[in-house]
């Protein structure tokens, strides 16, 4: 070897790789039938599950507990925790966002939902992380975000940084 090439990068201070094992899972994903709505999970038929509906925009994420009527329960945002400016849109805003919000909610007794996501910002894989790690039991994700067919009006104008 030439002695200009650098080293062998072994990475930093404490890092180590690990593999993850997937015979620890035991969820199966499978699609919906006729029967899913009245499959039951932990004794509630699924479609009496609450709903998580998640808006995830470029400027913020906000989260609201729904009953499966669409009866709000309670509702949390990143400008309520803490987040202020454009720290709001942030992913890691929105993760601790839903860390909390799952937190409120296992304290109100809802520990199994439904999640329904709209929007395409930068929140919107990290709600699904924090919802986990607060220990929500999430059964389903629906994503409701409008696709447009054809263009109905003007689009906004470029963001000009």
């Amino acid at each position: 070897m030439l002695k200009s090439m650098p080293k062998k990068d072994e990475g930093a201070h404490g890092e180590r790789s690990i593999e993850v094992d997937a015979t620890g899972f035991n969820r199966i994903c499978e699609f919906p039938t006729v029967d899913t709505d009245e499959r039951l999970f932990d004794n509630i038929p699924f479609k009496l599950l609450p709903i998580i509906h998640v808006k995830s925009t470029k400027n913020n994420t906000l989260f609201q507990l729904t009953t499966h009527d669409g009866i709000p329960i309670t509702g949390r945002a990143c400008g309520t925790e803490g987040f202020k400016n454009c720290r709001k849109g942030t992913n890691i805003a929105a993760q601790i966002t839903a860390t909390s919000f799952g937190k409120i909610i296992l304290k109100m007794g809802y520990k199994t939902c439904r999640i329904c996501i709209n929007g395409l910002g930068p929140g919107r894989m990290s709600s699904f992380k924090g919802l986990q790690m607060a220990g929500v039991n999430i059964v389903s994700i629906t994503d409701s975000t409008f696709i447009v067919d054809y263009p109905r009006k003007r689009p906004p104008a470029a963001r000009s940084l």
